[in-house]
């Protein structure tokens, strides 16, 4: 399988890099009389001076350079993910076969966004729907909150992980706002397209306003280049007082109503969760609900109940799917398998609430196994205690002891009173599997930015913005298909007043510490100016349009949306390929 094998040849990359070690020029005769030879090149700079150069500027060595240039410039190394890739693409590949190295590296790219979808759609967002059911909050406040964190959680977590670094703030902010702007233009166009309707005055206007002031906000912050302990703060205190103001808005809104009874128009119905296999399902995952269900009524041995319950293909649906879902399904198959290994999955709406006996006592074992293996890339996991006995082994013992007692203290056909608390080891284990692949992400369109020489802010604004983006956009398109327009037009702007409020705020904050309380954003010129200026626009048109349009959104409003986004991208791309440039900047 092609999955398998970019991880193959990504891994085998890594261990290439590892094994031939960074060069010391101060022990290595070799390399100090090359050194000496290149009296006008970058790396006699980078030694002797001790600053970093931009590590793009590697294109500019020579071939037999490359690989050095990486490995000494500190603005090359990479501090978190667990793979190399600027060393793998210059100093394991051979300068003839870097094209292969790019073509496995977007492959891996690919899969990694595959790897988010599943992980947030399945096993996320189920873990917090259930624990927002197990706090019994309303509605409007789960969707606002867990629903909102459980659909930009690839957005906040890479923007955290981007944020990690000044080197890379660029992508961050690139993602934030290309995500932005993608959504509230080619996809809220696509739904005025799809199935004109009448949006809903006070929640449009409500958010607008919110995500208008969100963008100011950080303009400003791109405009000192940097992010303050106090503006970090004011980001998530904004934020929470958007969930106040949904809350008490939806209050009166439903007193208004009360007292004056009256012919009231037509609500729009709640439209069920579609999962991939075109079949209704509760929050359990999607497509396992049916296949955790027995074919036959008889009890079944703890064996079988894991087996089946670590199977994440229901034949019986696979022979009726059309080829590109199964090709789709196959290249899943290991992540889903890797994620039923690893995380719990609460469901409160079935009899059982998903209690698998087996699988959950593994769970104990496989889940904080996982946790301490992905924070901070393994650095936890592996530390030595008393430099003799590795920390994860002792969590393997602890989990090992606390899954014996739980199985011998419960039955296979009711679950325990705690089993509630799984949801929220599903939702640890489930947020740090997002956070690694996210990381690796950035890592990868890091990379990839070296290579060709192109922007964070560009890559953020496009390849992040895209992928991060892509579930949203067909999830909302569908919903307008389906006869949802305005539910699909309102989660255009609540997802993303979520994801740029707690993402910046969230991930400034937890880069500061107790004598840094200031993060350095690296601005990255004309560029950033141009995205967060086409964003604003976008926002004030359609602020002003559509009250103009009495909030009747048709075909011309769509068409002028996807018509302003390709203009702004055609300038974004002629604007990093200096073809568009000022002489001030």
């Amino acid at each position: 399988m092609w999955t398998f094998w970019v991880f193959g040849v990504a891994c085998m990359a890594a261990e290439g890099a590892s094994a031939v070690g960074y060069p010391n020029s101060s022990e290595d005769p070799n390399i100090s009389s090359f050194l000496h030879l290149d009296t006008s090149g970058q790396l006699n700079r980078i030694l002797s001076s001790g600053r970093a150069v931009d590590c793009r500027e590697v294109g500019k060595e020579n071939i037999s350079r490359r690989c050095f240039f990486i490995r000494n410039n500190p603005d090359c190394q990479m501090d978190g993910g667990f793979l190399n890739y600027l060393n793998g693409a210059f100093c394991v590949f051979p300068a003839a076969l870097q094209p292969l190295a790019v073509t496995l590296y977007a492959l891996w790219l690919v899969y990694l966004f595959v790897i988010l979808g599943v992980t947030a759609e399945k096993f996320f967002c189920p873990n917090l729907s259930a624990i927002s059911t197990k706090l019994k909050l309303a509605h409007n406040v789960a969707g606002v909150t867990f629903l909102a964190f459980g659909n930009g959680a690839p957005d906040v977590f890479s923007a955290v992980v981007a944020f990690s670094d000044p080197r890379t703030a660029g992508l961050a902010v690139g993602a934030l706002f290309g995500a932005g702007i993608f959504v509230t233009t080619v996809v809220a166009g696509g739904i005025a397209l799809v199935r004109p309707f009448t949006a809903a005055s006070r929640p449009f206007l409500r958010d607008a306003i919110f995500y208008m002031v969100a963008v100011f906000l950080t303009f400003v912050a791109l405009y000192f280049e940097e992010v303050s302990l106090a503006e970090a703060l004011s980001y998530l205190c904004l934020y929470i007082f958007y969930v106040l103001t949904v809350v008490v808005s939806t209050w009166l809104h439903k007193r208004q109503r009360r007292e004056r009874p009256g012919p009231s128009s037509p609500a729009e119905p709640e439209l069920p969760t579609d999962s991939e296999d075109g079949d209704t399902s509760s929050a359990n995952g999607g497509e396992y609900g049916e296949e955790y269900r027995p074919l036959l009524p008889s009890e079944e041995s703890t064996l079988q109940i894991l087996t089946h319950s670590l199977n994440p293909l229901d034949y019986r649906k696979w022979r009726r799917k059309p080829c590109y879902w199964q090709l789709l399904k196959i290249c899943k198959l290991p992540v889903e398998f890797v994620l039923l290994l690893t995380v719990p999955i609460v469901d409160p709406d079935r009899e059982d609430q998903n209690w698998r006996r087996p699988l959950n006592c593994l769970h104990l074992i496989t889940g904080p196994l996982v946790c301490i293996l992905t924070l901070k890339s393994g650095t936890y996991g592996f530390h030595k205690i008393h430099g003799v006995f590795p920390v994860w082994g002792l969590v393997v013992l602890l989990g090992a002891a606390l899954a014996v007692v739980v199985f011998c203290t419960t039955k296979n056909e009711e679950p325990p009173r705690y089993h509630w608390l799984f949801a929220f080891l599903g939702f640890l284990v489930s947020a740090l599997w997002i956070n690694a692949a996210a990381t690796e992400v950035v890592n990868v369109l890091r990379t990839l930015g070296v290579i060709f020489r192109l922007s964070n802010t560009v890559l953020g604004l496009t390849l992040l913005a895209w992928g991060n983006s892509i579930g949203d956009t067909f999830s909302d398109l569908t919903m307008a298909r389906q006869g949802y327009p305005r539910m699909a037009f309102s989660a255009c702007f609540g997802g993303i007043i979520f994801n740029m409020l707690v993402g910046v705020g969230l991930g400034c904050l937890l880069q500061m510490t107790s004598s840094k309380l200031v993060v350095r954003l690296e601005s990255e010129g004309l560029l950033v100016w141009i995205l967060a200026g086409a964003l604003g626009l976008s926002l004030i048109f359609s602020f002003l349009s559509v009250p103009a349009q009495c909030f009747h959104l048709g075909h011309g409003y769509g068409c002028c949306l996807i018509v302003y986004y390709l203009v702004f991208l055609t300038v974004a791309l002629l604007t990093e390929f200096r073809v568009i440039r000022l002489a001030s900047i």
